[in-house]
């Protein structure tokens, strides 16, 4: 996709973000980062998604260019930063495709049942209720899963990603999951991952999109098939082949175009 991109400062609590906008058709695609990544870590679904595709992303409060925004870096402020970036660009109708944190993120802005909100599409998304594996003892692992380039690329070869990624993204990879407030970093895994959401997505009343990984070692397919899909019975589940927790990175073609399709569907 060749296409002219615009950024726009658009306020939110306690500052303002930076948000990249393409193409004009709608329904909007709102792209939300893990934790870790950035708003580039979609740059290769973005590519092969139609020139004419209405898309907008950003980097979460206390990541990447946003890390100088002021905490708490929590689900419900970055749920509200989604709402005051959606109402400040004013978008009518949009999709919002959340990718493992991000998941969870969007989880919650649904479940809110905004205006203007047509679905949303969970990339490996962390499961509203927490799965037995996210013990304490875990949390303080995953805590310190970016403290170091070192400590990322064990991470990326070992349990994020299932097949190589190029050099070029594997380095903007590394560099995405250093830039990063220090409390920010730490709230995903000491709170975010075991905070317990599945009351709140009951209430999501709007066509739901999972994609997983086959060798996703994160959220596997059977972790979300036991700890997402009960609280979202008329979700649309889907298996991306061969990949692991980095879809967007590890599978571009397959999630343009799975999530290409969903918001043409809703389109309609």
């Amino acid at each position: 996709m060749t296409t002219e991109t615009t950024i726009t400062s658009v306020p939110v609590t306690g500052g303002a973000i930076d948000v990249r906008r393409q193409g004009r058709g709608g329904p909007t695609l709102v792209l939300l980062h893990y934790w870790g990544g950035s708003a580039r870590t979609w740059d290769a679904v973005v590519d092969r998604l139609p020139a004419e595709r209405d898309i907008v992303r950003f980097d979460q409060r206390g990541w990447s260019s946003s890390r100088r925004l002021p905490g708490p870096y929590d689900l419900d402020r970055l749920a509200d930063d989604v709402a005051e970036v959606v109402a400040g660009l004013g978008l009518e109708r949009y999709v919002l495709a959340g990718h493992s944190m991000g998941g969870k993120v969007s989880q919650l802005v649904a479940a809110r049942r905004p205006s203007g909100l047509a679905g949303i599409a969970l990339v490996a998304p962390a499961p509203p209720q927490p799965p037995a594996m996210v013990t304490p003892e875990y949390q303080q692992v995953l805590a310190h899963a970016y403290d170091s380039a070192e400590n990322v690329g064990q991470a990326l070869d070992h349990v994020l990603a299932a097949v190589p990624l190029d050099p070029a993204v594997r380095d903007a990879v590394v560099r995405d999951s250093l830039a990063s407030d220090a409390d920010a970093r730490e709230e995903w895994p000491l709170r975010g991952i075991a905070a317990d959401v599945s009351a709140v997505a009951g209430r999501i009343d709007v066509p739901v999109l999972v994609l997983a990984g086959e060798n996703d070692q994160v959220e596997p397919p059977s972790v979300l098939r036991e700890h997402l899909l009960p609280h979202l019975p008329d979700a649309r589940f889907e298996v991306v082949a061969k990949s692991g927790h980095l879809l967007p990175l590890e599978a571009p073609d397959a999630v343009a175009s799975a999530l290409e399709d969903f918001a043409a569907r809703l389109g309609h």
